[in-house]
């Protein structure tokens, strides 16, 4: 009798502990924040900008660009990438973006 009771609250452990992992895939939708489409337009470019950043980078590094080259061109990308995170931080101040 007492295996059958083991075997009983192993699987009721098993269960709680599925359930509660699968308790953010359960959520309404309506719940979640929904997120604009002027925040999925920033975030893509901001993912987009990160990755002009990186490829300068490796271009620098590979002797595609001199440095002068490099620097003015890293300033340029690093200054649209600062003013892009400004727009996203203004559209979450708005609350009209979810939160990072």
């Amino acid at each position: 009798m007492t295996a059958a009771l083991a075997a009983l609250l192993v699987v009721a452990l098993v269960a709680f502990v599925g359930w509660a992992l699968s308790g953010p895939f359960r959520a309404p939708t309506s719940e979640r924040p929904q997120r604009s489409d002027e925040s999925r337009a920033l975030e893509t470019a901001k993912e987009a900008k990160y990755s002009e950043i990186r490829d300068n980078e490796t271009d620098y590094r590979t002797g595609k660009l001199s440095e002068a080259d490099f620097r003015a061109l890293d300033r340029q990308l690093r200054a649209e990438a600062v003013e892009i995170l400004r727009a996203i931080d203004e559209l979450e101040a708005r609350g009209e973006a979810a939160p990072r």
